[in-house]
């Protein structure tokens, strides 16, 4: 668990790295839970999902889309549709933080929400007014988030979220070393619709998640 008490805005991998000696592992192998043993989705929740999307691209028409607006329109259809408001499930917020970025003489702001869907799985909102407010500018944070789990001995997931795109993340100790990797990023707007691969997966880490809090 994580020692040191630091502000969660000026933590980066650099500072993990550093820190903890966090390793990024980019051997495909080493996280297959996003691509293997997902289950299928019925023909309703594709339905649902077609109308997340086309909610997503109406939002596109009036930007700036805000991180309100993404928990909204997006995520919670995402977990409503994924039945993750139910048990064993729960859902729990943890302190914002605030993201600062100086452009001039003006300061821009940005907010990064996380929530807890269960032990060992937890949900990053990004707002996403701005470029620089991306995926890169949450993993910092997330992976502090899983590195505080007490049992890293067996695998931590997180998924980060932007309105835009998904990113699923893998933490785990390796021989006491904390090693992390990442899914491919998955797109809102593909018209393939993505978002049927983000409730797959998120559906199987979430039952890994549930098995091994029962073991």
């Amino acid at each position: 668990m994580i020692q040191k008490t630091i502000q969660a805005q000026d933590v980066n991998l650099r500072y993990l790295i550093d820190n903890f000696n966090l390793q990024w592992i980019r051997d495909e192998q080493f996280f297959r839970e996003w691509q293997e043993d997902l289950p299928e989705l019925t023909d309703l929740e594709k339905q649902l999902l077609d109308q997340v999307q086309e909610g997503f691209f109406n939002l596109l028409q009036n930007p700036p889309v805000l991180e309100d607006v993404v928990r909204m329109a997006i995520l919670d259809p995402i977990l409503f549709i994924g039945k993750f408001f139910l048990y064993p499930y729960y859902i729990r917020s943890e302190e914002s933080v605030l993201l600062e970025i100086p452009e001039g003489e003006n300061l821009i702001k940005g907010r990064i929400d996380t929530l807890v869907l269960k032990e060992k799985l937890w949900v990053m909102v990004i707002e996403s007014k701005r470029a620089e407010f991306s995926i890169e500018a949450g993993l910092g944070q997330l992976l502090t988030y899983l590195l505080a789990s007490p049992n890293l001995d067996r695998p931590n997931y997180g998924l980060i979220v932007t309105g835009s795109d998904f990113i699923f993340v893998k933490l785990v100790k390796v021989e006491n070393i904390p090693q992390y990797a990442t899914s491919k990023v998955f797109v809102t707007r593909n018209p393939d619709n993505e978002l049927y691969d983000v409730l797959r997966i998120l559906k199987h880490l979430s039952q890994i998640a549930v098995n091994e809090n029962s073991t």
